[in-house]
């Protein structure tokens, strides 16, 4: 039995020694027929761009997704940062300001802060600088200061405001205005174009803060509300942007990638379940607002003279039975009253009409005729169709001024 098992271990060394020798061979003619297939497959692959990197027949190999070269040479490599949004904000940022609401109160009438918000220099004439912000930033003020970047306070004047639009006109002295805003183009504004707002969110304390977004959406329509009687009286266009707007970014900038100022930050919408939502007004429309404001101290719109309500606001019995519409008309608005003298008036309007089209544009309702009335002109007259009893009929009517919302 011993004899048996010293025979068993010796076949058995013998046995691992040849397996050993046979891997070894094995592997070496393997690595051998690698090396042969990669150094001539390689070059193929990088022509089909199957490789992750690109490949220099000299031996370099570039590694493009990491940005790092591989070779050989180890350099030091020093970064600038500057980027284009710190260029903007320093040829910005002095040109929007805080601006300071100041109102009597308390037993000795003491002028106090009731509030604060933001405002942009767009303009310097002279003694005189112009400052835009929004309307409910200056509401109810005695008085009002501007807040300069290195914290100088400077008086403002009211030169006029606009509750409708949400705007608002300040004349200081530039004496100490060292930059000017400039206005951009904003129908030209696209979602998904990269903005910044500069403005004081929360005060004063954050002045000069900057975010940036990109815009979310253009043309919003935000129901306004603008006597407090329940109904809505005008839609306000506004432009949506993710970019963070806080209390006291209000009247702040809005601004795109060429430092251009295309809204006038003006609101936000603020629910638990809402993030990142925030409106300013587009530059197109506040201009003329603006221009209106700077000169006349209000904002000269046209009006024709009548109380009126929306069709889809009448019950259908009375588009039957007391208006007498066709059945193919479904929107317009009924004239409820007319005023005496007035450009409805002369225009041969009367109770009971129902105007379906103004100025070459189809009137669905009194917001429509609104936001069709208030682009015209003071003194423009205007072609209009409307049903009386029935028949359709058309008529023209010179327009005339009203410095309050109506129609």
């Amino acid at each position: 039995m011993g004899y048996y098992d010293q025979d068993y271990e010796n076949y058995n060394s013998k046995r691992q020694k040849g397996n050993r020798g046979g891997w070894f061979l094995a592997g070496l003619v393997g690595a051998i027929l690698g090396g042969l297939l990669m150094l001539f497959a390689l070059p193929a692959l990088s022509n089909f761009n199957f490789l992750p990197y690109d490949m220099d027949l000299s031996g370099e190999v570039d590694q493009q997704e990491d940005g790092i070269a591989s070779t050989g040479e180890v350099k030091n490599v020093s970064v600038e940062v500057n980027t284009a949004i710190t260029g903007i904000v320093d040829e910005v940022s002095d040109a929007v300001v805080g601006v300071v609401n100041l109102q009597e109160a308390g037993f000795w009438n003491e002028t106090g802060e009731a509030g604060t918000g933001s405002g942009v220099i767009y303009k310097k004439d002279g003694k005189n600088a112009f400052v835009v912000t929004n309307h409910h930033v200056i509401a109810g003020a005695s008085q009002v200061e501007i807040s300069l970047s290195d914290g100088t306070r400077v008086p403002a004047e009211i030169l006029g405001s606009d509750e409708l639009t949400d705007l608002a006109v300040l004349r200081v002295d530039s004496e100490k205005i060292k930059q000017v805003a400039q206005f951009g183009d904003s129908d030209k504004v696209k979602p998904g174009e990269p903005v910044i707002a500069i403005g004081n969110p929360l005060g004063l304390q954050f002045s000069g803060s900057v975010t940036q977004g990109i815009i979310s959406g253009t043309e919003r329509a935000i129901p306004i509300d603008s006597n407090g009687d329940g109904q809505v009286d005008w839609n306000a266009e506004v432009i949506q942007t993710d970019a963070a707007i806080n209390p006291g970014n209000s009247g702040g900038a809005l601004i795109n990638i060429d430092g251009k100022v295309i809204g006038i930050n003006s609101m936000k919408i603020a629910q638990s379940a809402v993030e990142g939502i925030g409106l300013a007004i587009p530059a197109n429309l506040a201009i003329p607002i603006i221009d209106d404001l700077e000169t006349y101290s209000e904002v000269r719109r046209p009006y024709m003279g009548i109380a009126m309500r929306s069709l889809n606001e009448v019950s259908s019995y009375h588009w039957e039975q007391t208006l007498k519409l066709p059945k193919d008309i479904e929107s317009g608005i009924v004239v409820m009253s007319v005023e005496p003298i007035s450009p409805a008036a002369q225009a041969g309007l009367q109770e009971l009409d129902v105007i379906t089209e103004f100025a070459g544009q189809e009137v669905k309702d009194i917001i429509e005729l609104r936001k069709i009335l208030y682009k015209q002109e003071v003194g423009n007259t205007v072609e209009f169709t409307y049903y009386r009893g029935g028949e359709k009929q058309t008529g023209k009517m010179k327009l005339g001024e009203q410095d309050v919302l109506g129609s």
